[in-house]
């Protein structure tokens, strides 16, 4: 049997036993959990061992397990011990944040709740811990920006509006901006800040790693009581905006099975062959994202329209593949213009 399978079952136990207010048999457990009653009596002498306050007694010739009213009662109030072991395995997924106010605030909570978590539990949470593991893509060092992280997400509170210096990828230059700052976003590894730029005069999107330089003003703004950021971001594939088209792209039976475990956009519809390949359509605003993503599939996604698309994806591989005497306007197409993004 698995390690991570036989814990699952005593987090179970666990939780059927804190619940229950006279205690429940090793086969009411073991019909619960559907598994045999002595598995459930090697868990429960498991639990035991590790600390917990386990208890059997005789109630009308049936043993009966629970756990000691100290346990369950000395738990702060509104938390329970699952809650709170919840969260203490959590953090592992926090750490995409270190290095920026809001990891150091939940480093800070979770040693709070590591001292409230009552002493048995600790090494039984040790244990299992050891069977979730959180993986992560590459995503930005934010050290360096800690400070104005911080200073963007204050302003944003405090409803004040900022200046900033700029840098533009795409042009490599760098622009004064004031911005009112509606909030911090963090999307696919790195954090943004997304406010009215006074200068485009419009709501647009800024990577917080290109703030050169920041100020914080004392003039107020108030925020729209309208805006959302979903219907701000509309049918964007990530975050560059543009017009509305529809993509439709043809996946390998090999790629089908990834394609369609995942929701990758609201719009998303997918049409299954009788070779197993399937036809997935979209409709998204701008097509620079998509684009990438469907380039990162390989030989096994082809564009089936828009054709400008198909043109651009096959400029590009083919300038790839080092093709680099073709004309300059086939290997790198101008792209198509988008807005409330500063690349």
């Amino acid at each position: 049997m698995a390690r991570g399978e036989q814990l699952a079952r005593q987090w179970k136990i666990l939780q059927y036993l804190l619940i229950s207010r006279f205690g429940k048999s090793a086969a009411d457990l073991a019909e619960q959990m559907q598994c045999n009653p002595r598995t459930i009596y090697r868990d429960l002498e498991a639990l035991a061992e590790a600390g917990f306050p386990i208890i059997s007694e005789k109630v009308k010739g049936k043993n009966i397990w629970s756990l000691l009213d100290t346990m369950k009662h000395r738990l702060p109030v509104p938390f329970t011990l699952q809650e709170l072991m919840a969260l203490h395995f959590s953090r592992g997924m926090v750490k995409i944040f270190k290095d920026t106010i809001f990891y150091d605030a939940l480093e800070s909570l979770f040693e709070k709740v590591e001292t409230t978590l009552p002493p048995e539990s600790k090494t039984y949470l040790q244990r299992v811990e050891q069977t979730l593991q959180i993986g992560f893509r590459a995503h930005k060092p934010y050290n360096k920006y800690k400070e104005i992280i911080a200073q963007v997400n204050n302003a944003a509170i405090a409803k004040n509006t900022i200046e900033i210096a700029y840098h533009t990828m795409s042009t490599g230059k760098k622009s004064r901006r004031q911005i009112d700052p509606y909030m911090v976003w963090f999307f696919n590894g790195s954090f943004y800040l997304i406010g009215h730029c006074h200068k485009r005069r419009e709501v647009r999107i800024f990577a917080i790693s290109r703030i050169k330089m920041l100020h914080v003003t004392d003039n107020h703004f108030s925020q729209p009581d309208d805006f959302k950021l979903d219907d701000y971001l509309g049918s964007s594939f990530g975050l560059f905006h543009g017009r509305v088209q529809n993509v439709k792209v043809w996946f390998s039976e090999k790629a089908a099975g990834y394609i369609m475990e995942q929701v990758w956009h609201e719009s998303q519809r997918i049409i299954r062959q009788d070779d197993g390949s399937i036809i997935f359509s979209v409709e998204v605003a701008g097509t620079d994202e998509i684009k990438s993503w469907i380039m990162g599939w390989g030989a096994q996604a082809r564009v089936l329209e828009p054709p400008k698309l198909q043109q651009e994806i096959a400029a590009e591989a083919l300038v790839m593949a080092g093709y680099s005497d073709l004309p300059d306007r086939q290997r790198h197409p101008q792209p198509k213009s988008t807005t409330g993004i500063n690349k």
